[in-house]
C-alpha cells in the first residue's frame, strides 16, 4: 500500500457489489474527497468471497463526515428528454 492507502484509513461504507462501491467511490472522487477500496477476494480471482468479506470504502478520517453526507444524499433531479 502507497503512502496515500495509509492514510485512508477510516471505513465509511462496505458493499458486497464490485460495481457499487466504483460508483460510491466515484461519487466521491468527483467531490474532491480521496478514497480507497479494499477487496479480499484473491485480486477478483475469487468474487464470491465478497460475500464473506464486504468491499470497504475507506477515506481519511478528517473527511468522514463529508464522505457519509455525500454518500447519504438522494440523488438530485435528472434531465428528461
Amino acid at each position: 500500500m502507497d503512502k496515500k492507502g495509509h492514510e485512508l484509513k477510516t471505513v465509511i461504507r462496505t458493499f458486497a457489489s464490485e460495481a457499487e462501491a466504483h460508483v460510491a467511490q466515484a461519487v466521491l472522487d468527483a467531490n474532491g474527497i480521496d478514497s480507497y477500496l479494499i477487496r479480499d477476494d484473491a485480486n477478483g480471482m475469487m468474487p464470491w468471497l465478497q460475500w464473506l468479506h464486504p468491499i470497504r470504502l475507506v477515506v481519511r478520517e478528517e473527511d468522514s463526515g463529508d464522505a457519509a453526507d455525500l454518500l447519504d444524499t438522494p440523488p438530485g433531479p435528472t434531465l428528461s428528454l
